[in-house]
């Protein structure tokens, strides 16, 4: 036996002791959990190793401890997110109920990480309710219900998606274009063109991405089109057009390395 597996061990035989012996179920849960919690979310050398079996024992408690879990959405320790994430999608798509649900609460903390979760997880269960979703006032339930859509990749999600390529928030655009390349959804083509001039450049960097995945034709049609003089997006189309290297993209990036502009010349 490892020195790795002895520790873990001893570590579970700790949280048994101090387990209560009487007091009803629910507190006998809440304590375990609470325990449990305490070392998977833990940085400490002393737990290092104990950590992952924790996520794991956590996890076989199954969707008891789903509601804990949320709770504990609102606190301000990136490990203790990441924990719960962790948990959540081990423990898969019995907790979607739980978390849908949790969608409509008030704290809006809480629903764009009960959002990101239900991404993560990836069950199709959850493609409605994020939907219903995708109007909320804070910004990041936006972004993590949009992103989720795409984790999730159901097609049915696609219109919603790229309506939220216009949102007012970059960082919201940046999510949709995400998306749109996970959900291959060609029809987002000419809004994702139009994004390579956002203001915000992830959103920039992110429309790019997607477009190289998406229908090449299609694409370098839309970015030829696009490609007036002064244009803002004129760098980017013409790195897609490098990269995607139809006939038809090379023809456009002999015209642009003529073009009066020396940074359209340099770029094509």
């Amino acid at each position: 036996m490892t020195s790795r597996n002895v520790i873990a061990i001893f570590g579970m035989l700790t949280i048994m002791q101090i387990m209560p012996v009487n007091g009803n179920a629910t507190d006998v849960v809440t304590k375990k959990f609470d325990s449990l919690f305490v070392i998977a979310s833990s940085g400490g050398v002393r737990f290092r190793d104990m950590v992952e079996p924790a996520k794991d024992s956590l996890a076989a408690m199954g969707t008891e401890i789903v509601p804990l879990l949320i709770d504990r959405f609102t606190t301000r320790s990136a490990r203790e997110r990441w924990t719960i994430i962790h948990v959540l999608k081990r423990i898969g798509s019995p907790a979607v109920p739980f978390l849908v649900r949790a969608l409509k609460r008030v704290d809006g903390l809480v629903v764009q990480r009960v959002a990101w979760a239900l991404g993560d997880i990836g069950d199709s269960a959850a493609v409605d309710p994020l939907i219903e979703v995708r109007h909320h006032p804070r910004w990041q339930v936006r972004e993590q219900s949009i992103g989720a859509l795409g984790k999730i990749g159901a097609g049915r999600a696609a219109p919603f998606v790229i309506e939220a390529l216009s949102d007012s928030v970059g960082q919201v655009r940046k999510s949709a274009a995400v998306s749109c390349g996970k959900l291959g959804a060609d029809s987002s083509i000419t809004q994702l063109v139009h994004l390579l001039s956002d203001d915000f450049y992830g959103a920039r960097l992110s429309a790019v991405h997607s477009l190289l995945n998406l229908d090449t034709t299609a694409v370098v049609v839309v970015i030829i089109d696009s490609l007036s003089p002064g244009s803002l997006n004129g760098a980017l189309s013409c790195r897609i057009l490098g990269r995607l290297g139809t006939h038809e993209a090379i023809e456009s990036l002999l015209e642009q390395a003529e073009s009066p502009d020396p940074f359209r010349r340099a770029h094509a």
